[in-house]
């Protein structure tokens, strides 16, 4: 290509960005990246959104791509711009959220010379994301960012970081349109059909049979939503969700249990414990929903499908194993189940649902709330009327969380009937998460109801991104549940550490009322139960940025609960089943 044809680097890029559908870019300049930059200022087809802090500009880009199913995309100068943005690219290869991250670098001949702003960002990065690349030569700039952009989207979805050095950036490149397909990295998508019919064959025989579903079938799609949903209705059987499969299956469906494992449902977790066939589709065995592992499932055949071969048999030996993707391995075991002649034991599937249903009826979940004008919030009650309130919204709602307390008791309280409506850290658990993490849900659906459910302390992590909404008139709702404390570090040193509350409670809290208008945004606060409906009902109706300090009970703690290294069947529960109790801890818990 002659050299007139050529554009510059930044010029490539951002073609190439273009050509991949990306229509928003969520960054923060430095020296290395400026050529990038000036790009964008020539442009108008893609918009870029002026984060506070590079950290912030991942999260967003991750709640951005969770949201809508497409890559999210970053840009962050060198040196400190690509360290700054390690903590979000761990936490998108944790919870497989596709994103792309650009970062820029010194010159060529400068890198490993110690230049200014220079970082081994492609070292640092390797094991913090799924791909990466060090561009080096101009003419493979647009191959490796349509690369990139594949890798980041197929298979199990991950974080890929292109480190940009600036003069590749400045010197003219080529251009070369996307392939469709790549030489070497192509993940297997059908599942195999006799597997699947062998998967029929065992649930059809199940006795006490369950399904475990994970954010997997999240990254398949709503169809595989959907298609999940009818095959669990079909079959009759039980249903339980991760963390993030939360929305897979409509919360207010009656073989719905709830969400497993730490924080998960009685009925869920015995459900699991107690499986005779277990279906687990687009979930890794995490830690938090195994407990231990020699007493995870101990009676259970197990069927395991996912897209990423390496996570089948890696930390829970399976049965039957199915690689592909979970749309289209549920529409496939679907048609195995129809095909399948074998009767269901309705008989012993109906004495299982007796046994769910005593389960569920220990009803654990319930608190107490005192109605009593001044009496103090309990956290779980705001998050039901917060839910409450919001279905009677006729926008589209969508809800991100910080990480912490507050965080599980979104995923006990509020419930999900559709899935890409619930933003959360998973496998990272990264405090300051859910404020830059709604702004890019926001800039995807800037017609939707946007809530962020914080803790105090976590919400502070990144509480800059406040600017960042006044900048772009984005009116996110930041929903803070503030007991002043770091509320799952005192509840584990409550419950583990005899009391001692070392370094857990914050004396020296922001007015988040103050705070928010400092930031152009609206503060409300509720400090008594008899305040809370009003202060919803004023943070919903308003077109702006809200912050709402919800003061609530600094003493409760978030139940069910089974401690690190417990088994399935050997959860706390709280104070409200002490008179059901097998028998009583010291603190006073319920230990069943």
């Amino acid at each position: 290509m002659s050299a007139e044809a050529m554009q510059s680097g930044a010029e490539v890029l951002l073609r190439a960005l273009k050509d991949q559908g990306v229509d928003v870019v969520f960054g923060y300049p430095g020296g290395a990246v400026l050529p990038i930059y000036d790009a964008i200022f020539n442009q108008n087809a893609i918009r870029h959104i002026l984060v506070r802090h590079e950290q912030g500009a991942v999260h967003a880009a991750e709640g951005y791509a969770r949201s809508t199913g497409k890559v999210g995309v970053v840009l962050v100068t060198s040196g400190p711009g690509a360290t700054n943005a390690v903590t979000g690219l761990l936490d998108a290869l944790m919870d497989s959220v596709p994103v792309v991250c650009l970062t820029g670098q010194v010159p060529t001949h400068l890198i490993g010379n110690d230049a200014f702003q220079e970082a081994d960002t492609t070292g640092i990065t390797r094991p913090a994301t799924k791909h990466n690349y060090l561009v080096k030569r101009s003419a493979d700039l647009a191959r490796v960012v349509h690369e990139a952009f594949y890798v980041a989207r197929s298979g199990r979805p991950g974080p890929v970081l292109i480190d940009l050095p600036k003069d590749i950036l400045i010197g003219r490149a080529p251009y070369t349109p996307p392939v469709t397909a790549h030489a070497t990295y192509r993940p297997r998508t059908e599942p195999d059909p006799v597997q699947l019919r062998r998967a029929a064959a065992m649930l059809k025989a199940a006795k006490r049979p369950v399904v475990y579903v994970g954010g997997g079938v999240v990254n398949a799609g709503p169809d595989a939503s959907a298609a999940l949903t009818r095959f669990v209705r079909e079959t009759g059987f039980p249903c339980t969700n991760t963390l993030m499969g939360l929305g897979t299956f409509p919360a207010s469906d009656p073989q719905f249990l709830g969400m497993l494992g730490m924080h998960g449902t009685y009925e869920a977790n015995l459900a699991m414990h107690g499986a005779d066939v277990l279906l687990a589709i687009g979930a890794r065995f995490d830690d938090r929903v195994t407990g231990r592992l020699a007493a995870f499932c101990p009676d259970a055949r197990k069927i395991h499908i996912d897209i990423d071969p390496s996570s089948i048999n890696k930390t829970v030996p399976v049965d039957v194993a199915i690689v592909g993707d979970a749309g289209r391995a549920i529409a496939g075991l679907a048609a195995a189940w129809a095909e399948d002649a074998a009767p269901v034991d309705r008989a012993a599937l109906a004495t299982w649902w007796r046994q769910i249903d005593e389960w569920r009826a220990k009803d654990c979940l319930r608190f107490t709330q005192d109605m009593t004008p001044g009496a103090i919030i309990k956290p779980q009650y705001a998050i039901r009327r917060l839910h409450e309130f919001t279905r009677a919204q006729a926008k589209d709602v969508f809800i991100t969380t910080e990480v912490g307390q507050h965080q599980m008791w979104a995923a006990q309280h509020f419930g999900f009937e559709r899935p890409n409506r619930w933003m959360t850290s998973g496998g990272l658990g990264t405090m300051g998460y859910g404020l830059p993490a709604a702004m890019g849900v926001q800039v995807a659906h800037p017609d939707a109801l946007v809530i962020d459910i914080a803790g105090e302390a976590s919400v502070l992590m990144n509480i800059q991104e406040m600017g960042t909404l006044a900048q772009y008139r984005l009116p996110v709702k930041v929903f803070i549940l503030n007991n002043q404390y770091m509320g799952m570090i005192r509840q584990w040193q409550e419950l583990l550490h005899g009391s001692r509350y070392s370094e857990s409670y914050s004396n020296a809290l922001p007015d988040f009322v103050k705070l928010a208008d400092a930031f152009h945004a609206t503060g409300l606060r509720a400090e008594t139960v008899d305040q809370l409906d009003d202060v919803i009902r004023e943070m919903l109706a308003s077109p702006r940025a809200v912050i709402a300090d919800i003061a609530v009970d600094p003493k409760e703690n978030c139940f069910p609960m089974i401690p690190s290294g417990a088994a399935h069947n050997e959860m706390i529960l709280g104070p409200e089943h002490e008179d059901e109790a097998r028998g009583i801890t010291d603190e006073g818990l319920v230990l069943v």
